[in-house]
């Protein structure tokens, strides 16, 4: 009880006028992500379904890949920042289950998506698109084993020590989230999403999707260096 009513004071405690403006404008970027995802995501999911419901599996791939990476994924590594509105106020154990469904899920989509795609091709990672997308998929799925050890690493220190465990699991993240949303620049740069929502349109996007995944992974990388330097 002590150990709680001093969190929350601590919570409560006036910040003084700098920590104010930082921790704001911490805040306003994260919901600014948040609000650039819900762009993105929607304009795909707009344009897969357009005809109905799918049974071309290139549009079957978009709506796994993107809600798998772009939505998901992201709210996962967000899910981990005391910035984030939904997942602020939960206890760090709570905010860690959060973040594996959430990986869980997200990577359990894309890696769907990402193997429909290939079946329904001869030739594989000939594009940058696809290239980037086989980098996405094979970190996601490290990244999703790794983050068992990450979040068992008390109970598995005996064999993998817990900072390694933690520090591999950031570096997998960010690099498959980081390849799977060059990925997608390089699909919606394709010719027959560019005819259906304009060049210009299709150029906002790409940099809404560079904007948001670049704030995304600060927070990780700024984890990932302060754990080195820590130890």
């Amino acid at each position: 009880m002590d150990t709680e009513n001093g969190r929350e004071a601590k919570l409560a405690a006036p910040l003084d006028k700098n920590e104010y403006h930082l921790k704001t404008f911490q805040i306003s970027l994260n919901l600014f992500a948040q609000l650039l995802i819900g762009i993105v995501v929607g304009v795909l999911l707009v344009f897969a379904l357009k005809d109905g419901l799918p049974s071309n599996k290139t549009f079957i791939h978009i709506i796994l890949c993107v809600l798998g990476y772009q939505l998901l994924m992201a709210h996962a590594i967000l899910s981990l920042s005391p910035h984030n509105s939904w997942s602020a106020h939960l206890k760090p154990v709570d905010k860690r289950r959060a973040h594996w469904i959430l990986q869980c899920l997200g990577s359990g989509m894309a890696i769907a998506g990402s193997f429909i795609k290939i079946s329904d091709k001869t030739v594989h990672w000939n594009t940058l698109h696809g290239q980037f997308a086989l980098v996405a998929l094979v970190f996601s799925v490290v990244s999703m084993v790794n983050g068992l050890a990450s979040l068992y690493a008390y109970e598995f220190r005996k064999f993998i020590p817990a900072l390694l465990s933690k520090l591999t699991h950031i570096c997998f993240g960010v690099v498959g989230f980081a390849a799977a949303g060059i990925s997608l620049c390089y699909g919606m740069e394709k010719g027959f999403f560019r005819s259906w929502v304009g060049d210009a349109c299709a150029y906002t996007l790409m940099g809404f999707v560079g904007a948001f995944t670049a704030i995304i992974i600060i927070a990780p990388l700024i984890t990932f260096y302060s754990k080195i330097k820590r130890n």
